[in-house]
This record gives C-alpha cells, sequence and structure tokens, in this order.
C-alpha cells in the first residue's frame, strides 16, 4: 500500500491526511509528522520530514532516516508521558 500512496501522491500531488502508528512509515510517506499528546488530544510536535522527493524505500537504509525516526520515537515517548512542556 505504501508504494501504491507514493505512486498517487507523484501523480495528483494531492494534500493527503494519513494516520499511523508506524514511525517508519510515517517517515517515508509524510512531508510533516504531527505527533499527537495525551488526552485532551492536542499537537505536541510539528516535525518536517527533510527528505526530497520522489523517494522510495532504500532511503530506509540511509542514518538521517534512522535518525528521524530516533526523533520521532522520542517525541511519542514523550507524548506517552504527557510531559510536553518538558522538552522546552
Amino acid at each position: 500500500m505504501n508504494i501504491v500512496l507514493l505512486e498517487l501522491w507523484e501523480r495528483y500531488r494531492k494534500t493527503v491526511l494519513f494516520v499511523t502508528h508506524s514511525i517508519r512509515e510515517a517517515a517515508l510517506l509524510s512531508d510533516r509528522v504531527l505527533v499527537m499528546g495525551r488526552s485532551p488530544s492536542k499537537i505536541i510536535a510539528d516535525i518536517k520530514v527533510p527528505f526530497a522527493r520522489p523517494r522510495d524505500f532504500a532511503i530506509g537504509e540511509s542514518s538521517e532516516f534512522n535518525e528521524l525516526c530516533a526523533m520521532l520515537r522520542n517525541e511519542i515517548e514523550i507524548a506517552r508521558r504527557g510531559d510536553a512542556e518538558a522538552r522546552h
């Protein structure tokens, strides 16, 4: 499905709101990742994905991709703890 989504975006260039629990999927498919906090839900992080398009799955092997995934994982952990204010 990820390949299909990438191809559709390349063809039509429309805005897509994509919800996933997969960090790697978010980093591959998105230009921007929003991390939601705990109840009441709010956005606690807005992270720009720095990779040019078109993208393919080979990017997932790069150190930059893995660093982005680690940063996203850290933001999610902050959201789970509910201490978003501690980031600043």
